[in-house]
């Protein structure tokens, strides 16, 4: 196989162009995988309006699920859990690859590594451009966290898996133990609605949500939430969590929504030696307003989350897995579309605003 057809990304305000790509030699460890499904993640939108920047020309999609045609070298590859892998496996794997010896993998923050390669954010003038989703191929680095995907899981249920349902694993082991925990989601977009069903399943006795958009508050209700309020009305929200916690506020705050007045409402809401998760805002936002002594005398934590760790990938598979039954994840999916209509549903995508979109090549 010399090439392949792929959608690379030139800029903002320019066609995405269907092309021939070269497909480099594969490496010992790494693998070759035909592409099934891609959706689209909130990130890829930003970065075709020009909210993100991006090492263009690229090949988007990080959201990405496959079956291996081909494992590079002799020795076995192995996947996250220390199975070898085979031909003709369905697998899902980490946005990042890490090297698991610098400063940063070896402080628990791999996805903050140093040499770190991200699947769908890398240049075609970069030594393994194939890494993108929006291709009929991708191929996978050594050192990349590989995980089957049981048969069970639909594609378009497990696809989103290594972005938005691994990020909201990693949000939620920030937030704490939810167990009869209150909890506040600010913004009910697909990660949202993850973080409500997740909450409810470890046991969050009250799981509150914020968005402006009546219809994804209803949505949410389904996936969980036990409070809906609209993102406007700020003393509403207040009365909702006063009345879910007998005053002392939430458990944990997790935002969602990037913006910085949720974000403020958020840490205002929490009760004493509450965590405030901050998730949302991956583009530039207005600053946030902290009170140092209230974060002290309150005896608050604030954290930022940036991707997620192997490990939240494996139990966000694990999560789908047990609950994808439980709750309407199948649905999140609006429309389908064949690769050569990228375009089209890259247009879809920032005209409806649905939770996700998906391309098969």
């Amino acid at each position: 196989m010399n090439s392949v057809l792929a959608a690379v990304f030139h800029g903002k305000d320019e066609t995405i162009e269907l092309k021939q790509t070269p497909v480099p030699a594969l490496t010992p460890g790494g693998v070759l995988v035909r592409v099934r499904c891609c959706t689209l993640c909130g990130s890829d939108i930003h970065t075709v309006d020009g909210r993100r920047s991006a090492p263009v020309p690229l090949i988007l999609g990080h959201e990405i699920l496959g079956d291996i045609v081909e494992i590079g070298g002799d020795a076995p590859v192995f996947d996250y859990r220390g199975q070898p892998l085979e031909i003709g496996q369905r697998v899902t794997w980490s946005v990042a690859v890490h090297c698991g010896d610098c400063f940063y993998c070896q402080h628990e923050l791999p996805q903050k590594c140093v040499n770190l390669l991200k699947y769908g954010h890398t240049s075609l003038d970069a030594p393994n451009p194939l890494t993108g989703g929006l291709s009929e191929y991708c191929q996978l680095m050594p050192g990349t966290t590989i995980l089957p995907v049981p048969p069970e899981l639909p594609d378009e249920i497990a696809c989103p898996a290594n972005c938005a349902t691994a990020t909201v694993v990693a949000a939620m082991r920030l937030a704490g133990d939810c167990a009869d925990a209150a909890i506040l989601i600010h913004g009910a977009g697909m990660l949202g609605l993850t973080a409500c069903a997740l909450g409810r399943t470890r046991g969050a006795a009250s799981v509150i949500v914020s968005d402006p958009d009546p219809l994804r508050r209803e949505i949410a209700q389904r996936f969980g939430a036990t409070v809906c309020v609209g993102s406007d009305d700020t003393s509403e929200l207040a009365q909702a969590v006063a009345e879910a916690t007998a005053g002392r506020g939430v458990d944990a705050a997790l935002d969602f929504s990037g913006a910085t007045d949720a974000m403020s409402t958020g840490l205002d809401l929490l009760r004493t030696g509450g965590r405030l998760v901050l998730v949302g805002a991956v583009f530039p936002v207005p600053a946030l307003p902290i009170s140092p002594e209230t974060v002290i005398r309150r005896m608050l934590t604030i954290h930022g989350l940036h991707n997620y760790a192997p490990v939240d990938l494996a139990d966000a598979i694990t999560f789908l897995t047990d609950y994808s039954d439980r709750f309407p994840f199948g649905e999140l999916v609006a429309r389908t579309f064949p690769l050569m209509a990228v375009n089209e549903a890259f247009e879809y995508a920032a005209r409806e605003r649905p939770f996700r979109v998906a391309i098969r090549p």
